[in-house]
C-alpha cells in the first residue's frame, strides 16, 4: 500500500517539533537559566589558621614546678609550769596577734607561792635593819673599850649573812613572780591557731603538755625541689640579684603571687637527684595556707637578645624539627629550625627563622608545603 504525500508532510514535521524540543530541554534547566555555559569555580579561600610573629628580645627562662606552703615559724604553745588550765581565750582557727592572751593557768598556788617569798624578803629586811643597827652601836662601844674586837667581828658577820639572806629571798620573790607570770599564756608572734589539744580542767605538766599549735602565715613559705643539674643557673642568677619567685594556686582565680627565692638547702638528695628550696611571699590576704600546692615559677636564666616563637607552632618530621612559614601571598613554607632554651610557652629558635616572619600556631595538620591560608587569628 502506498502512502500519501500528506502523512509524509505530517511525519516529518513531527520529527522536527520532537528535535526542538529536545534542543529546548538540552539547553534550558528547568528555571529556565542557561545550562549551555559551564559554571566557573570560586576562588579557593585558603585554610583557616592562627598566627604568631617572631619576636627578638630578652626572654627569661623557668623552672616551673609544684610545690608546697609552710608555715614560717611553728610552735607548740605549752604551759611553762605546772597546774591546772583554767581557761582558753582564742577561737581556734582565727588569727591572733603577738602578746594576745591564748590561755590561762590557775595562778592561785603560784600566787600563794609569791606572797611567801616576799614574806621572806620583809622579814630579811628588818633582820637587816637590826643587824646595821647593831653594828653601829657595838662600833660605838668599840671605840670605848666596851666590847671585845671579836664581839664586835661577830656582828660585822651578822650584817653580812642578813644582806646575803635579803638577796637570795628577793631572788626567789622574783623566781616566784616569773612562775606566776607563766601561768598566763600569750602568742609569741602573729599567727593563726589550730584547734585546742587541751581544755579548761586538764592538768598540764610544764614544757610537756600542749595547748594549742600557732602557725605564723604572714609571710609564708613555699617549698620546693628543682633537678640537681639546674642549681648552677639558679647560683648565676642569684649573683645578679634577688631571684623572684611566682606561686600561682590551683583554682584560685587572682594572678599569681610574687616573691623571692630565700632558701636553698645545703645537700642534693641522693636518692632523688634534688635539692630544696624555699620561696618567701607576703600573704596578708590569706590566699596560701600552710600545707596547701601551689605551682612555682623559678626564673633560671635570662637570655638578652634571642628570636622565640609559641612553643605551640613547632612540628615534628622525620627530617627534624619544621614550621610553617606564612609568606606574604597567604601561602606557607615548611622550613626546618633549631631550637634553643625553652620556657612553658615560648621556644628560643637558634637557626632557621628571623624576626618579624610569621608562623602558623593553630592548623598545621591541615597544611602542606606551598598551601594556600587563612589567618584568623594573629
Amino acid at each position: 500500500m502506498q502512502r500519501s504525500p500528506g502523512k509524509k508532510l505530517v511525519l516529518i514535521a513531527g520529527l522536527v517539533a520532537l528535535a526542538a524540543v529536545g534542543v529546548g530541554v538540552w539547553r534550558h534547566g528547568a528555571d529556565g537559566k542557561d545550562a549551555q555555559k559551564p559554571s566557573r569555580a570560586a576562588p579557593a579561600a585558603g585554610t583557616p589558621v592562627n598566627t604568631a610573629v617572631a619576636t627578638r628580645g630578652e626572654i627569661d627562662l623557668s623552672l616551673k614546678i609544684i610545690g608546697r606552703a609552710e608555715a614560717y615559724s611553728t610552735v607548740n604553745i605549752r604551759s611553762r609550769v605546772n597546774g591546772q588550765l583554767e581557761a582558753l581565750a582564742f577561737t581556734p582557727g582565727a588569727h591572733v596577734k603577738k602578746g594576745e592572751l591564748l590561755a590561762q593557768v590557775d595562778p592561785r598556788p603560784l600566787k600563794a607561792a609569791l606572797d611567801e617569798a616576799q614574806g621572806k624578803v620583809a622579814s630579811d629586811q628588818a633582820q637587816l635593819t637590826k643587824a646595821e643597827a647593831d653594828l653601829a652601836r657595838y662600833q660605838n662601844m668599840l671605840g670605848k673599850g666596851f666590847v671585845s674586837r671579836a664581839d664586835f667581828d661577830l656582828y660585822k658577820a651578822n650584817l653580812g649573812v642578813a644582806r646575803a639572806a635579803l638577796e637570795s629571798d628577793r631572788a626567789a620573790a622574783r623566781a616566784a613572780q616569773v612562775q606566776l607570770d607563766f601561768t598566763t599564756i600569750t602568742a609569741p608572734f602573729d599567727g593563726i591557731t589550730g584547734a585546742p589539744l587541751a581544755y579548761p580542767g586538764a592538768t598540764l605538766t610544764a614544757d610537756t603538755t600542749d595547748i594549742v599549735v600557732l602557725n605564723e602565715v604572714d609571710p609564708i613559705r613555699v617549698a620546693f625541689a628543682i633537678p640537681e643539674d639546674s642549681l648552677s643557673a639558679v647560683r648565676a642568677s642569684q649573683r645578679r640579684g634577688a631571684l623572684p619567685v611566682e606561686a600561682k594556686i590551683p583554682g584560685d582565680t587572682g594572678g599569681p603571687l610574687k616573691g623571692e627565692l630565700e632558701f636553698v638547702d645545703n645537700a642534693v638528695d641522693a636518692t632523688t637527684g634534688t635539692i630544696v628550696l624555699k620561696g618567701r611571699f607576703a600573704n596578708a590576704d590569706g590566699r596560701l595556707t600552710a600545707g596547701q600546692f601551689a605551682e612555682v615559677t623559678l626564673p633560671t636564666t635570662r637570655l638578652a637578645d634571642a628570636v622565640s616563637i609559641p612553643v605551640i607552632a613547632l612540628q615534628s618530621s622525620t627530617s627534624g624539627t619544621f614550621v610553617f612559614v606564612v609568606k606574604p601571598d597567604q601561602t606557607v613554607e615548611q622550613r626546618n629550625v633549631t631550637t634553643g632554651a625553652s620556657t612553658a610557652t615560648r621556644v628560643v629558635i637558634d637557626k632557621g627563622l628571623a624576626e618579624g616572619e610569621r608562623v602558623v600556631t593553630e592548623g598545621q595538620m591541615l597544611l602542606v608545603d606551598g598551601a594556600r591560608v587563612r589567618i584568623d587569628k594573629g
